[in-house]
């Protein structure tokens, strides 16, 4: 495996500060499911509030803690992706503007999307076990 520490250290930096983040998001959702209050989440895409809030879960929770340790790190970014890109295109429905709260979504859509390319680099459980991104 070739290391190139400086763009290594730059994606475990990237990874695990916005999965850190992301992290802020979907705790409180997740508290929302566990409590059984999810008939106050928003149903998008019209699968039902809780099936809708069950996803954004396993996005919003499960996907940044596999960033976080670099595993699976392109499979979840792509899911991590999806979620933002639904988020986006929800709140542009909304009659959201910049300075509104898209700018967020988007941030972390275009973020995600550059681990979804890059994998979780070489300071990685990935790049250790596979010896790659």
């Amino acid at each position: 495996m070739h290391i190139n520490k400086p763009a290594d250290i730059g994606i475990f930096i990237l990874r695990t500060t916005v999965s850190i983040f992301m992290l802020s998001h979907g705790i409180p959702k997740l508290g929302m499911l566990l409590s059984g209050n999810s008939q106050n989440f928003l149903n998008p895409i019209g699968i039902g509030s809780t099936t809708s809030l069950l996803l954004c879960v396993i996005a919003e929770v499960l996907c940044p803690v596999l960033i976080i340790f670099g595993a699976f790190t392109k499979a979840a970014s792509a899911v991590l992706c999806l979620n933002m890109a639904a988020a986006l295109i929800y709140l542009c429905e909304s009659g959201a503007e910049f300075g509104g709260g898209i700018e967020l979504a988007a941030l972390y859509l275009v973020i995600f999307a550059a681990l979804t390319l890059t994998g979780g680099g070489a300071y990685s459980l990935d790049g250790r076990k596979f010896g790659r991104n």
